[in-house]
């Protein structure tokens, strides 16, 4: 097994037909792999768009090889790969959206675009293993951070509501009330709300004196009668 690994990779690192669709064919790979995860949970990329970022960084890097084995000239194999990395930037800003209650949405899915181009380089250059390596640690952090993402989110003393008020005038008298159960109002924006009536309505950044007091003090919320709706974000 380890000699057939040991084959594979050498042989991806050559120069040759066989090197050539060996790699195009692990930076399609790659692409799925990342791809389906974000497909999964229904990013805005998904397993198309990861697996031509990756197909076509791989193809620079080997368009650059290549022009160093047609040209005797010296060339700068780096610099084709680096317009890569700096431009691949524009494609996942595209994936970065602010949602009406000014959540980030696409960060994850941005960085994973660049990651792809980069590993789709590492393939290119025909550093097969080191790009392997990459796309395993690159699943570990999806498929297992992502829960303790979550973990963090659920156990941590600040964290960000979305409140939706009967007028402006009650503002104050929320900040009040979190005075009086001792908790902290970090920053509070003030948005429009949704519906025919256009409520106003905030996103509050709060911390709770203890990590356990979060589900109360949701429950204590809803229990006002000047607030119409909760979330937490």
């Amino acid at each position: 097994m380890i000699s057939l690994w040991r084959g594979l990779m050498d042989a991806a690192s050559g120069w040759d037909s066989l090197a050539i669709a060996l790699r195009l064919f692990l930076a399609m790979l790659v692409g799925m792999a990342v791809g389906i995860d974000r497909g999964l949970k229904r990013r805005g990329a998904g397993v198309k768009t990861h697996v031509l970022v990756c197909l076509g960084s791989a193809l620079v890097m080997m368009t650059s090889e290549y022009m160093t084995h047609a040209f005797d000239a010296k060339l700068d194999m780096a610099r084709l790969g680096a317009q890569v990395i700096s431009g691949i930037g524009f494609l996942g800003v595209g994936t970065i959206l602010v949602t009406g209650k000014n959540q980030i949405r696409g960060l994850t899915t941005a960085a994973g675009l660049w990651t792809c181009a980069c590993v789709g380089l590492a393939i290119g250059i025909g550093f097969a293993e080191g790009a392997i390596y990459t796309l395993v640690l690159m699943m570990i952090t999806l498929k297992v951070l992502t829960r303790l993402d979550a973990v963090l989110h659920r156990y941590a003393k600040v964290f960000d509501l979305y409140i939706e008020f009967d007028s402006n005038k009650n503002v104050s008298l929320f900040l009040q009330k979190m005075r009086e159960l001792g908790v902290k109002v970090e920053t509070l924006e003030m948005t429009k709300g949704k519906g025919p009536d256009k409520v106003p309505g905030a996103v509050i950044s709060v911390e709770i004196p203890k990590k356990r007091a979060r589900l109360n003090l949701l429950d204590e919320i809803r229990t006002l009668e000047f607030v119409r709706y909760v979330e937490e974000l």
